[in-house]
């Protein structure tokens, strides 16, 4: 396991970075997988925008202006975020030793902070005084939901950020109340349908907001989620973030499948938990599971690889607004659940029944996705724009 890019890079390339430590490796997958999901979302938002299923906004915009002091602030306040906290890194001593630690407290470098901010705010300023007219000029423009895939991407990162947390706590409420303050703002700790919800919620409402049809934005939002959710993955099971499955003891039944496959311990994880590693030389990632487990992310990164293939194949073929947005809700519910029965998690307690909260989610995820295939003829006719 690679708990950062340091450890990557030293162990694959025996090169030594320290910078690199500031670089988690879930986070990165995390970024590559909002990234690529971004690029393969405005591919399908501008083929369905050629077909006619997604129309335009005409927005009128003011251009001539010098920048506004909002706009400089913004930028202030960005650089000094970005100066303090992770060039305070390479600036404070012992940050490197343990940089997400350092992130996340409220230690940083002032003057970094001071001086970043000061240039990102001179850029803002130089680049709007390029363009400035003697009299500012109104031009109305149009914007189509392909144009909105940044802001999107922001919002998706920043709401599903703050419902992973929120639904992880909600999942662990005694040790969230154990320690409030370090469950909600640390590095670890998060949900997957936590982020999947309220993002989803966000991002309903911003294109409402933009007038962007619903019913046909969905169908091109199924497979780019399937995709983000599998390469997302991968960060949890190269950083071992805990996301893995129960003990599994038993013989590799499969003479095709490595062994590490099927039962895996995960050396040198992130969560630091489990046995040392007699030599290691790791400083705080010196740790591995005491028995081996289900590599569950590796699974879900393959067959969800596999489900995105699936729907985006379907995508032309299927007619019907709603149909592979609901396609994409049951075979969502429909992996997680089952991998959630060799998967560590926290069950709850319903009806006599203890569930994970994957598997309740997941379980109504199926279920609407069953209900919206079925109306979504009568869905279209009636919200066919909306």
């Amino acid at each position: 396991m690679y708990p950062n890019l340091y450890y990557a890079f030293k162990d694959l390339f025996g090169i030594e970075l320290s910078g690199l430590k500031i670089v988690n490796s879930f986070g990165f997958f995390v970024a590559i997988a909002f990234l690529v999901s971004a690029w393969v979302l405005v591919k399908e938002l501008k083929r369905k925008e050629k077909e006619g299923l997604l129309g335009y906004e005409e927005v009128v915009i003011t251009v001539g202006e010098p920048a506004s002091i909002s706009e400089l602030l913004v930028n202030f306040f960005l650089g000094f975020i970005f100066g303090y906290k992770i060039l305070g890194v390479f600036f404070t001593a012992g940050a490197l030793n343990d940089p997400q630690s350092f992130i996340f407290s409220g230690s940083g470098s002032w003057p970094a902070g001071i001086v970043l901010g000061l240039i990102l705010a001179g850029i803002k300023w130089r680049e709007r005084n390029k363009e400035k007219l003697p009299k500012p000029e109104k031009k109305t423009v149009r914007l189509w939901p392909s144009d909105r895939v940044g802001d999107i991407t922001i919002i998706a990162a920043v709401a599903g950020f703050a419902g992973a947390k929120i639904f992880d706590n909600l999942e662990n409420w005694d040790r969230f109340i154990d320690d409030p303050i370090n469950n909600l703002f640390s590095a670890s700790g998060l949900t997957f349908y936590g982020g999947l919800i309220v993002a989803t919620i966000a991002i309903v409402w911003y294109l409402r907001k933009h007038k962007v049809a619903i019913i046909h934005a969905a169908d091109a939002f199924g497979p780019v989620l399937m995709l983000s959710y599998a390469l997302g993955r991968i960060g949890c099971q190269v950083s071992g973030d805990g996301d893995w499955g129960i003990v599994n003891t038993k013989p590799n039944p499969f003479s095709f499948l490595p062994d590490w496959a099927w039962s895996y311990n995960y050396p040198h994880n992130v969560n630091k938990v489990g046995e040392m590693i007699p030599g290691c030389t790791w400083n705080d990632y010196c740790t591995q599971l005491p028995a081996g487990v289900y590599p569950t992310p590796l699974y879900e990164i393959i067959a969800c690889l596999l489900l995105f293939a699936l729907l985006w194949s379907l995508r032309k073929r299927i007619k019907v607004g709603g149909r592979i947005f609901a396609i994409y809700l049951f075979l969502n519910g429909f992996e997680r659940f089952w991998i959630e029965k060799i998967r560590v998690n926290t069950p709850q307690h319903l009806f006599g029944f203890q569930p994970t909260q994957a598997e309740i989610i997941s379980t109504l995820l199926m279920l609407a996705g069953i209900a919206l295939y079925l109306a979504a003829p009568k869905l279209n006719k009636k919200f066919a724009n909306w």
